[in-house]
């Protein structure tokens, strides 16, 4: 029983005893710029803020272990407490770069597995001393709570929320702490469905207060054209309305300076439809600060990069064409809520790709677009041309609007495989870039990951302490590898391999196991990931740098059981 649940245990029911004594948090900014950041991949938020920009992050998620579970985790594993040892040190780095975090409970998954703490919960108290627990923990000025799926049908769990919200509320205000709440909702492109408008109702007639309420502006699903920008603008405009019937006594101000819009990157879960682009990013910033709204955030910092162009949603990328941390830097100014975007354009290549036999040659048309501001002059470069193949770009220099020639020809002595060529723009305002995909037709060199199904029965040229080669569970063959994490260290087999230079491939493995992580390091950077209790294929794209050597991995989150790999190839 934690000590929140023990005071409870013997106290007359008075929340601000079982919590102890409270922090002053400092509050939030009046507009804020918060992405979601993925809790579950490893990753340090605190780095991935400063590399990003982003001074302020939701953080998610936190749900129960298990359905009727009153106890919290991060993600829900209970490898990862609500305590200060994990993500504490993160947080106060964040904190101490004038930035700050917002938990936010439920997600998704949680949602559609009955982990999220109210749902799975079914006492009032135990629910607000979680919350209060994740409060003085971190001494955050905010929580969120991600509601949709099941959750927005679970009428018992929306009314256990906000009863224990308003408990929550009650010691905070006693306690002298600032704290808000805000729900994050899925919509509609005219406003929030009835599901996520009773989950306000309820709210209303608890005497919860909902500081903010963020709209999930993605995933419409209704097989309709979608102009994303748009349609948060629609989606937001019906908030308001809605909101005013809801809370009569505010002013327009205030009601537009309690919405929030959480936009997913590029490609969503719908598809290419449903596509926000770098276009938009400009839109929706220009009008959050004409409304003075209260939050911009997006789904997910993880995603702010262009390393999967014309791909589906993924968490690792946006699917679009992009500068790597280009929705972060676009929409950073908007905390304080004052900042007016100046000058900026946007790179795109038309075709985006050519195959050719090797002697042949290409072209495409570079666009250049205002983003932003006015027009100013733009100087084109290309870059990543290997061996054999000239590329360049004519005219030069464009006015932001206007277009140029990337010209692309090879030579019989131009190695087959897939380049990457970098077309960049530059500009007093900065800079932004667009990939195109050369394709070398032919047979690209030899290489890939040796003993890669462990059939020799020996590790070697894998280097792995304390893994061995098992004869079961096997994906394929009478072998396999097993890594084995211990409780302070991430197991791991790895060993170099040497590809072409400048060229795409992908590394493919079978695994199974909790927190199975599969990559590539050194001369490229990418990885994936699964928790399986049966054999799962992981596929994980990248690009060679100009030694073609990189690092082949796997490994196991510390804390975790043994996991087991087999099959690894590269293509």
């Amino acid at each position: 029983m934690s000590v929140f649940l023990a005071a409870l245990a013997v106290s007359t029911g008075s929340l601000v005893t079982a919590a102890g004594t409270a922090q002053a948090a400092t509050p939030l900014p009046t507009h804020v710029f918060a992405p979601y950041f993925e809790a579950w991949t490893g990753e340090s938020p605190a780095a991935l803020a400063q590399q990003s920009g982003a001074k302020h992050l939701t953080m998610a998620f936190i749900q129960a272990a298990t359905k009727g579970s009153c106890t919290v985790y991060w993600n829900g594993d209970t490898g990862m407490p609500i305590a200060n040892s994990t993500f504490g040190s993160d947080i106060a780095t964040i904190r101490s770069r004038g930035g700050d975090v917002i938990p936010s409970f439920g997600g998704y998954t949680a949602d559609n597995t009955g982990t999220e703490i109210a749902d799975s919960c079914t006492s009032v108290d135990s629910i607000a001393a979680a919350y209060e627990s994740v409060i003085t923990t971190y001494d955050v000025p905010r929580l969120d709570m991600d509601i949709e799926d099941n959750s927005l049908t679970n009428s018992a769990g929306i009314d256990r929320r906000n009863k224990a919200i308003k408990k929550v509320q009650d010691w905070a205000a006693a306690s002298g702490r600032s704290l808000q709440i805000s729900y994050t909702l899925p919509t509609t492109t005219r406003g929030l469905a009835d599901s996520g408008l009773a989950v306000l109702r309820n709210a209303v007639s608890n005497g919860a207060r909902v500081d903010v309420v963020n709209l999930m502006t993605f995933d419409y699903y209704d097989n309709a054209a979608h102009q994303m920008a748009t349609d948060t603008q629609t989606a937001a405009t019906g908030l308001v309305s809605q909101l005013a019937a809801l809370y009569p006594g505010k002013t327009q101000a205030q009601l537009w300076a309690s919405v929030g819009v959480t936009e997913m990157i590029g490609v969503d879960d719908f598809g290419p439809a449903e596509t926000f682009t770098t276009a938009d990013a400009a839109t929706v910033y220009n009008w959050a600060v004409s409304k003075g709204i209260n939050e911009i955030s997006f789904w997910a910092l993880q995603r702010d990069n262009g390393s999967c162009p014309g791909g589906a949603a993924a968490d690792n990328c946006s699917g679009i064409a992009q500068d790597t941390w280009f929705f972060s830097h676009a929409f950073e100014p908007f905390t304080g809520g004052t900042s007016v975007p100046g000058n900026d354009f946007s790179v795109t290549a038309n075709p985006a790709s050519a195959a050719l036999d090797p002697g042949k040659s290409a072209t495409a048309t570079i666009g250049t677009a205002v983003t932003s501001g006015s027009a100013q002059q733009v100087a084109l470069s290309v870059t990543g041309a290997p061996a054999g193949v000239t590329a360049s770009v004519s005219p030069g220099t464009v006015t932001a609007g206007g277009t140029a020639t990337l010209s692309v020809s090879t030579t019989t002595a131009a190695v087959p495989g897939v380049y990457p060529l970098t077309v960049t723009g530059a500009a007093t305002s900065g800079s932004h870039s667009t990939t195109f995909t050369l394709t070398v037709n032919g047979t690209p060199p030899a290489g890939g990951v040796v003993n890669g199904g462990f059939e020799s029965g020996a590790l070697s040229p894998w280097s792995a302490a304390g893994d061995a080669i098992v004869a079961t569970p096997a994906h394929s063959g009478t072998k396999a590898l097993q890594v084995v994490p211990t409780a302070s260290a991430t197991g791991e087999a790895a060993q170099n391999v040497t590809l072409a230079p400048n060229h795409a491939y992908t590394l493919k493995a079978w695994v199974q196991g909790s927190y199975a992580y599969v990559g590539v390091r050194g001369g490229a950077s990418a990885s994936t990931w699964t928790s399986s209790s049966g054999w799962t294929q992981l596929s994980v794209p990248f690009t060679t740098g100009a030694s073609g050597v990189v690092t082949v991995y796997v490994h196991g989150w510390y804390g975790q059981s043994a996991l087991y790999a087999d099959d690894f190839s590269i293509s």
